[in-house]
């Protein structure tokens, strides 16, 4: 048979056609074993570990197939209980894959020691901002008789004075005792002063003088 006639007969047709056939189906197997490889399509929802201990996390983690890594602890927060998770990366509500690693932050057990900067003679909009500034909070402002209003001449914190460079639990509140810009005089330096000029002896003169 001449190539031409091969060419138009139905043998090759019929081969061109199962050749067409048979690389749809491979195509279709591998398409579809892909996706089944990858999860295409299968997203899963992180769930909130916000104040769960690791040990709960890990638990409702691997319900969902997901795992997790432990990053750091970060300083103390009041609002979250001691060693449990304050942060999570990816947030909550995020649609991931199954065995994704879920990134995780937990609370310390306890506030760190901080010093306690010197105020002593700082005005009272400096003081504020440092205290802050370290993780201290302000506490009781009273006053008392000083020429320099609003300057710092004490530091208290639970009714006893606090020195700088003392160290206390970061979150502390320092009391400050601040002068309240008015000059007192002591009226017995007054009462003394005046006794003391009546009895200045007087000028012995000469007669005729």
């Amino acid at each position: 048979m001449s190539l031409r006639k091969y060419l138009t007969s139905r043998v090759f047709f019929g081969q061109i056609l199962f050749a067409i056939v048979s690389v749809g189906i491979v195509a279709f197997l591998f398409f579809n074993s892909l996706n089944y490889l990858t999860n295409h399509g299968e997203e899963i929802e992180v769930p909130n570990l916000s104040k769960l201990s690791v040990e709960q996390a890990e638990e409702k983690l691997s319900d969902l197939d997901l795992d997790y890594i432990i990053l750091d602890t970060v300083d103390y927060r009041a609002e979250f209980p001691k060693l449990t998770i304050v942060e999570q990366e990816p947030k909550a509500g995020a649609k991931v894959k199954g065995g994704r690693k879920v990134y995780l932050k937990i609370n310390a057990s306890t506030f760190t020691m901080v010093a306690v900067p010197d105020l002593i003679e700082k005005t009272y909009r400096q003081a504020v901002p440092t205290l802050k500034a370290i993780g201290l909070q302000e506490g009781t402002i009273t006053y008392k008789p000083y020429l320099g209003k609003d300057m710092v001449l004490e530091m208290m914190m639970n009714g006893q004075r606090v020195k700088p460079g003392q160290k206390v639990l970061k979150s502390s509140k320092i009391d400050l005792v601040l002068g309240d810009g008015k000059v007192v005089f002591d009226d017995t330096m007054l009462d003394s002063t005046a006794v003391d000029s009546t009895e200045i002896p007087p000028i012995d003169t000469v007669d005729g003088e």
